[in-house]
């Protein structure tokens, strides 16, 4: 049964690229999967902080920014229902593609209508426009500077703190002095990020 809560998942096959690799045949992809050889299971396990780990019975496999993954499952339908939970989590934390670029069950894109158009355009100017998968450093500078309303993506949305933790926390920030000054240090910042 899928489960968003769910922490962890059997895999097939794990994949890491491997940049800097520019021989000619060379795979940049490092591909792991469970045998014999290495006792225990190929695991994908999301902890509560959302970091992602993947691994190979007692063994953590290396850091990437561009993975691929195939599901275990004792058949394609419950592997297929293995990783549409995975990916429903991983959701939580940082856009998912497909191997076409496209995000899971996301059809492809295709020339909207006249009428389309308008009525997304009416959509825009009635509330704040719907974002999904990730954003540029420009577009989230322009949406926290409150020059453009932003629905910004569940994984923008996913905060660290834990219920309770955020009011002392705001309640030390504005009881230290130097604290206004931080602010608008940052505003400037995401004022020259946004001309660069």
């Amino acid at each position: 049964m899928s489960n968003i809560h769910k922490s962890s998942w059997k895999l097939k096959l794990f994949g890491r690229f491997v940049p800097g690799s520019k021989k000619v045949g060379s795979n940049q992809w490092k591909m792991s999967e469970p045998s014999s050889e290495n006792a225990g299971d190929l695991l994908l396990t999301i902890v509560e902080s959302g970091h992602m780990l993947v691994s190979l019975g007692q063994e953590l496999l290396g850091e990437s920014r561009l993975v691929r993954m195939q599901f275990d499952g004792s058949s394609k339908a419950e592997a297929l229902e293995e990783c549409g939970s995975a990916v429903l989590r991983l959701k939580e934390y940082l856009p998912v593609t497909t191997k076409r670029g496209l995000a899971p069950a996301q059809p492809p894109p295709s020339q909207p209508t006249t009428q389309a158009a308008t009525l997304d355009l009416q959509a825009v100017k009635t509330g704040p426009e719907i974002v999904q998968g990730s954003l540029s450093i420009a577009r989230l500078t322009q949406h926290f500077l409150g020059e453009h309303a932003l629905s910004l993506p569940l994984m923008y949305r996913h905060s660290t703190l834990r219920p309770g933790e955020l009011e002392p926390f705001l309640r030390l920030c504005l009881l230290d002095p130097s604290f206004p000054a931080w602010v608008e240090e940052v505003e400037g910042e995401l004022t020259r990020a946004l001309q660069d």
